[in-house]
């Protein structure tokens, strides 16, 4: 039995004040189970969600919040051969990452290449995933093939830029900020438009008229319908966000005469119905293209567990230009 650190809530509420470091046990691992240090862990908008009691799935109370991070290896249990101390491991979804240490099935982890940095490491799971899994779900894209995206700032949607541009498909990108167009072009954007009226017009303007199959909806009302307007007949637009906190207004006419699908996305979801192979190998794909630098996303500040309240304020304000992650262990 040791002592370790770790953010606990005890109820649901404002983030900051819910959330509180508290010193806990944690005991040696058991058979099959392996000891895991942590190093990273970011703060999501999910966390966020979870901390105030709006997310789908809940930790027990009281519970460690956190859905994702990366870990080393300190100590594995009986029978656990598939790992060794020094091992850097993904944890798993429902780990709570927001702790020094934990326990963990062996089988529940995800081990990677040494050569990928930690902070990238940390951010796999969520966002560069539902990138990769979204660009392959629904539609089998072709070279040069336009994808249509909102929110194209996003941590998701600079994913999409980064992945599409390495994999050979174009992207028409979408944003709220005229200042955003020159980054994310920057960043490998074929196209970046301004979120307005004519929307669907620009759309057709900038791909040539070349057909549009997929669509990335993170913010839905009338942006969603928009980008959906662009789509050729059976075309698809995935909703995987919320981010104007309207509802999606889907014309009849695209549904009936352009049988345009509208599908949802949950990374989470994803995992529970893929299976532990599958996501092993996602998980290991993106490892390889983190460490090659295809897949990049910006940190903007790092903070220690015991100034959780400082680091939630940070993540949750407007207009950042990176992720804020958690260094839970420097040892």
């Amino acid at each position: 039995m040791q002592k370790i650190r770790a953010i606990i809530i005890r109820e649901h509420g404002d983030p900051q004040a819910v959330a509180k470091l508290e010193t806990i046990n944690l005991p040696s691992p058991t058979v099959g189970e392996v000891r895991v240090r942590v190093k990273f862990a970011p703060i999501n908008p999910a966390d966020i969600n979870v901390l105030e009691g709006k997310y789908p799935i809940r930790p027990e109370l009281p519970g460690t919040p956190g859905v994702e991070g990366v870990g080393v290896v300190e100590e594995c249990g009986a029978d656990v051969n598939a790992f060794a101390p020094g091992d850097v491991v993904l944890l798993p979804h429902r780990f709570g990452t927001w702790r020094e240490a934990g326990n963990a099935h062996a089988s529940e982890l995800v081990k990677i290449r040494p050569d990928v940095p930690l902070e990238q490491a940390a951010m796999l799971h969520i966002n560069p995933a539902t990138a990769l899994v979204m660009l392959r779900e629904f539609v089998t894209l072709q070279p040069g093939e336009w994808i249509v995206q909102n929110a194209a700032n996003s941590a998701v949607g600079r994913c999409v830029i980064r992945l599409a541009r390495h994999f050979g498909w174009r992207t028409v990108n979408v944003v709220r900020r005229p200042e955003l167009v020159d980054e994310l072009k920057a960043a490998g954007a074929d196209a970046v438009l301004v979120e307005g009226e004519k929307l669907s017009a620009e759309i057709k303007s900038v791909t040539g008229g070349e057909p549009v199959r997929l669509a990335l909806n993170a913010v839905g009302g009338d942006s969603a319908t928009r980008i959906a307007g662009a789509l050729v007949p059976g075309g698809t637009i995935a909703t995987y966000g919320a981010m104007a906190r309207q509802p999606l207004k889907i014309p009849n006419g695209q549904l009936i005469f352009q049988d345009i699908a509208w599908r949802g996305f949950w990374i989470t979801r994803w995992y529970q119905r893929a299976g532990k192979s599958a996501a092993a190998e996602l998980l290991g794909e993106l490892a390889s293209l983190a460490a090659r630098g295809v897949i990049f996303t910006p940190v903007e500040a790092v903070y220690p567990l015991d100034q959780i309240a400082a680091a939630l304020a940070h993540a949750q304000r407007p207009q950042r230009a990176g992720k804020i992650l958690l260094l839970c262990s420097d040892s």
